[in-house]
């Protein structure tokens, strides 16, 4: 009896390995394979318009994409991924398919549209990607951003992006559940954008795509700055009230007087006030001056005395004719 158990036993411990050595092996098999992931931060189209992507997944762009998809939603959000690329990228995704990696599946999100989901980012600034990824896994990541210019209005395109990307990491640490990826954007971009990472695995042959809608908000000076570019302003002259009032009205000098009175009418009077040592000359003749100059005043006098006696001579004639 004992010895039927175990021969019974040891039957079902094989019959049940040979049943699950395939399995396992499977198993074993698919492991490097869930090395899935896409980026959250900036939110990444696959990932937003997933179940998982809560209230962005109801966007018209979303709507929109899962619909150009045949109605099926983008549950597998991590497993956007083309094997045996080999850095190929250019050869082997096509135009107008790079958000989709060329997959049928993932084709809705190669909608040439202006309003997916998008995060606002910092030309020039600091920026740490979160990358979500079910298990840790060796490859380098390349992270490339549409060139200035770039149309959201039509399919994206790798004449869109630059030849080398703006950044690159080789087997970045894992922490949590993502891989957190520092690198600095380029600082000439304004609008809206599309930042395009590649990850190509070094541990399988598969390579992820992904898109990250991005906007750039237009540089805006700061209060102060003058813009070089604009006219000086002009300078408008102070209202005659307004000097009165900032600038008491001086008393005028004595000598002052007498060219305030020209511009009255007392033309002759003043010239000889302002000017009491130059001699006017009126039709070529000298003038003489009106200094007060006792000398010039003599033959004045001189002619008076010989009036008075004139007159005087002329009335002692007039009484001896009476006679």
């Amino acid at each position: 009896m004992t010895a039927q158990r175990r021969t019974l036993s040891t039957a079902a411990l094989t019959g049940t390995a040979a049943f699950a050595a395939p399995l396992l092996l499977t198993l074993w098999a698919a492991g490097p394979v869930q090395a899935h992931g896409a980026p959250t931060t900036p939110v990444s189209r696959v990932f937003a318009c997933s179940p998982d992507g809560g209230s962005l997944a109801g966007t018209a762009a979303c709507r929109a994409a899962v619909s150009a998809n045949g109605g099926a939603p983008f549950t597998f959000w991590d497993n956007l991924r083309v094997p045996n690329v080999g850095g190929r990228d250019r050869a082997v995704i096509p135009d107008g398919r790079l958000c989709s990696g060329g997959l049928s599946d993932y084709r809705g999100l190669d909608l040439a549209r202006a309003d997916w989901p998008s995060t606002t980012l910092t030309a020039g600034a600091r920026l740490t990607m979160t990358y979500r990824s079910t298990i840790p896994h060796a490859g380098t990541f390349k992270m490339f951003l549409t060139k200035p210019g770039y149309d959201p209005a039509g399919p994206l395109t790798w004449s869109d992006l630059p030849e080398r990307p703006f950044a690159e990491v080789k087997d970045p640490a894992m922490t949590g559940d993502a891989y957190r990826i520092g690198m600095t954007l380029p600082s000439d971009r304004t609008g809206r954008h599309v930042l395009y990472t590649i990850w190509q695995n070094s541990g399988s042959p598969d390579t992820y795509y992904s898109c990250s809608d991005v906007v750039f908000p237009e540089a805006k000076s700061s209060t102060g700055d003058t813009d070089a570019s604009a006219p000086a302003a002009a300078v408008s002259p102070t209202p005659a009230r307004e000097r009165t009032s900032a600038s008491p009205t001086k008393e005028p000098e004595p000598s002052e007087q007498p060219a305030r009175a020209a511009k009255t009418g007392q033309a002759a009077e003043s010239a000889d006030s302002a000017a009491p040592e130059a001699a006017s000359t009126v039709a070529g003749a000298p003038v003489a001056s009106t200094s007060g100059d006792s000398d010039s005043q003599r033959p004045l006098i001189a002619s008076g005395a010989a009036a008075v006696l004139l007159a005087v001579v002329a009335a002692l004639a007039l009484r001896l004719r009476r006679r």
